[in-house]
């Protein structure tokens, strides 16, 4: 991959194109039903929506205690197809065992809230459905990536999110916030129509892997993903900590935009993480990886920055509406934040978890949280929408440059 053109063969030659459009189909979707929602609820309502979907954002991604994180790399990394079947069933029993424990404990949550909304108990309960399908989604998903089968994984992920969108339009229009809780609960459990059973049955487990490193690595694994999703749920809580619902549906329609173009990049990692994973002590792969990922999306960047800062109050006038073009200057500090994470934080975070450097991952995520509290107790207060976006800013920046630094210690170790 020394070459711009080799980096992009290399790309379709993974099916890549296909996990680009998935995950631009996936974008669209959560975008036009965050969309709806906002234009037919209440203000406080779609805050309140917005609170508990912030909890649940914390969850997901500790899915099976990163039983699907550690399928991916140990499953790119097996040489058979019955090593990675056996591994695959291994980490679906084990998996779904913690993942039941993982869903009590959120739906518990709701007891914490049910004193300040009193509706709120329902909500919990229909995520808390959703989060028992997100397991067998990830799994489902994590499962196509080790084959190399991308252009199935973009078929899950197609029907899941297409059919989740349209069901939510119908049932909301019928039943209101109750019709997209129930549309929203079950469709990650469409993915079972390409769940492949039974399972066959493991009595000695015989993996060049032992058991320890596989769940030492899907534990940081995990911890890392509920570290980021949590960082990335924090604003919304800490904005309704210090501020209200109101403030926190503002930030919430500043920051949907800007945070999805992170879909750009997330599409080549995704396509190329198995890849990666090899090639984690090939030196001259990874930094010709860089520098090919660099020359495509720098541009990129730019283009996105300088285009969406000079339509930002018209872009949230015609998705949002003209009470929401208050919001035009956050709009921009987000853009440019999410620009400079595509290329920072989400390279390199990926990088390290593909190298196997999860622990790095761990701790800059426990760093985030903590700088990202710090700055908002100092800006948010005073500044709100606007100070939580320099906070996110400042937070993200810095940490993505720590990552970068990190990665290259270890590729220079490489010889």
């Amino acid at each position: 991959m020394n070459s711009l053109k080799d980096f992009i063969r290399a790309f379709f030659a993974n099916k890549g194109q296909h996990v680009f459009l998935s995950l631009l189909i996936t974008k669209i979707c959560a975008f036009s039903g965050s969309l709806f929602m906002i234009r037919i609820l209440p203000e406080k309502d779609f805050g309140l929506l917005s609170i508990v979907a912030s909890v649940f954002a914390i969850f997901a991604p500790f899915s099976g205690f990163g039983s699907s994180q550690s399928l991916i790399r140990f499953g790119s990394l097996s040489s058979s197809d019955d090593e990675k079947k056996e591994l695959s069933a291994y980490l679906f029993r084990k998996g779904f065992l913690y993942h039941l424990i993982l869903s009590s404990v959120f739906f518990l949550l709701a007891f914490f809230y049910v004193t300040h909304y009193s509706y709120i108990f329902y909500i919990f309960f229909f995520f808390t459905v959703r989060l028992i399908g997100v397991y067998f989604l990830s799994h489902i998903q994590a499962e196509r990536r080790i084959y190399l089968k991308n252009k199935e994984f973009a078929m899950v992920n197609n029907v899941v999110n297409i059919s989740g969108l349209l069901m939510m339009i119908v049932f909301s229009l019928f039943w209101g916030l109750y019709g997209y809780l129930i549309a929203n609960a079950i469709s990650p459990f469409l993915s079972l129509f390409w769940f492949k059973g039974p399972l066959p049955k493991i009595t000695n487990l015989s993996l060049k892997f032992t058991t320890k490193e596989i769940w030492s690595f899907a534990l940081h694994a995990s911890i890392t993903a509920l570290l980021s999703d949590a960082f990335f749920s924090a604003d919304i809580l800490l904005l309704n900590f210090f501020k209200n619902e109101s403030v926190v549906a503002n930030y919430k329609v500043a920051l949907l935009i800007p945070a999805n173009i992170t879909f750009l990049a997330l599409s080549f990692m995704q396509s190329d993480y198995p890849v990666l994973a090899k090639n984690h002590r090939n030196k001259s792969f990874l930094r010709n990886y860089i520098i090919n990922y660099y020359k495509i999306f720098i541009p990129i960047s730019l283009l996105i920055l300088i285009v969406g800062c000079f339509l930002s109050s018209f872009i949230i006038r015609i998705f949002f509406g003209e009470q929401y073009t208050d919001n035009s200057f956050a709009f921009s500090l987000l853009l440019g934040v999410f620009c400079g994470s595509m290329l920072l934080r989400n390279l390199y975070g990926n990088l390290l978890s593909a190298v196997g450097l999860m622990k790095m991952n761990t701790f800059f995520s426990i760093l985030s949280l903590l700088l990202l509290a710090v700055f908002s107790y100092f800006l948010v207060p005073k500044s709100g929408v606007v100070g939580m976006a320099i906070s996110l800013g400042a937070t993200l920046t810095f940490v993505g440059f720590l990552m970068m630094f990190s990665f290259f210690s270890y590729l220079r170790k490489l010889k």
